[in-house]
């Protein structure tokens, strides 16, 4: 719980660094030109979670980091992606099912629900469908087969 509590912190700062280092180069806070810049800072926490230089350039899958990205630069779209997550973890129990489904809603929600004008933002939320495509293809591979693992929130397998 702590390290994904750190992941999410990780993408929500490197995301708003942009508040601090950004405001002479970018503009207004809601200018496309600032929004691209909270952007490429994010990306680049994301980048850095997936591929870490200490780590041989092999790291984790990047949801919470990505998480965190998205609470910084779309809070809506966010707590919409936590609703879903939340409910398929119950219904279904996977919590990489969860996480794809999540990670759908992101650039739906950005087009179809909050209609975001912002081209860099929808292209990025189609780039997080893809990453967390490929970054589950393992996942899926065992959903598919029904060997992925599940998760008894509230009770054990057992009852």
């Amino acid at each position: 719980m702590a390290v994904m509590i750190i992941d999410i912190a990780k993408g929500y700062t490197a995301t708003k660094l942009a508040y601090f280092i950004g405001l002479s180069v970018t503009g207004p806070h809601n200018s496309s030109q600032f929004i691209n810049y909270e952007l490429a800072l994010g990306v680049t926490a994301v980048m850095g979670h997936l591929f870490p230089i200490f780590a041989g350039f092999r790291g984790g899958k990047g949801v919470a980091t990505l998480f965190g990205m998205i609470l910084a630069v779309n809070f809506p779209a966010a707590m919409l992606c936590v609703l879903v997550f939340t409910v398929v973890l119950l219904v279904t129990k996977y919590v990489s099912l969860g996480s794809i489904c999540a990670g759908f809603t992101f650039p739906l929600s950005i087009v179809f629900v909050f209609h975001s004008s912002v081209k860099s933002e929808v292209l990025y939320g189609m780039c997080v469908c893809v990453l967390i495509l490929i970054t589950h293809q393992k996942n899926l591979e065992r959903l598919l087969k029904g060997k992925e693992s599940k998760v008894y929130l509230f009770k054990s397998k057992n009852n």
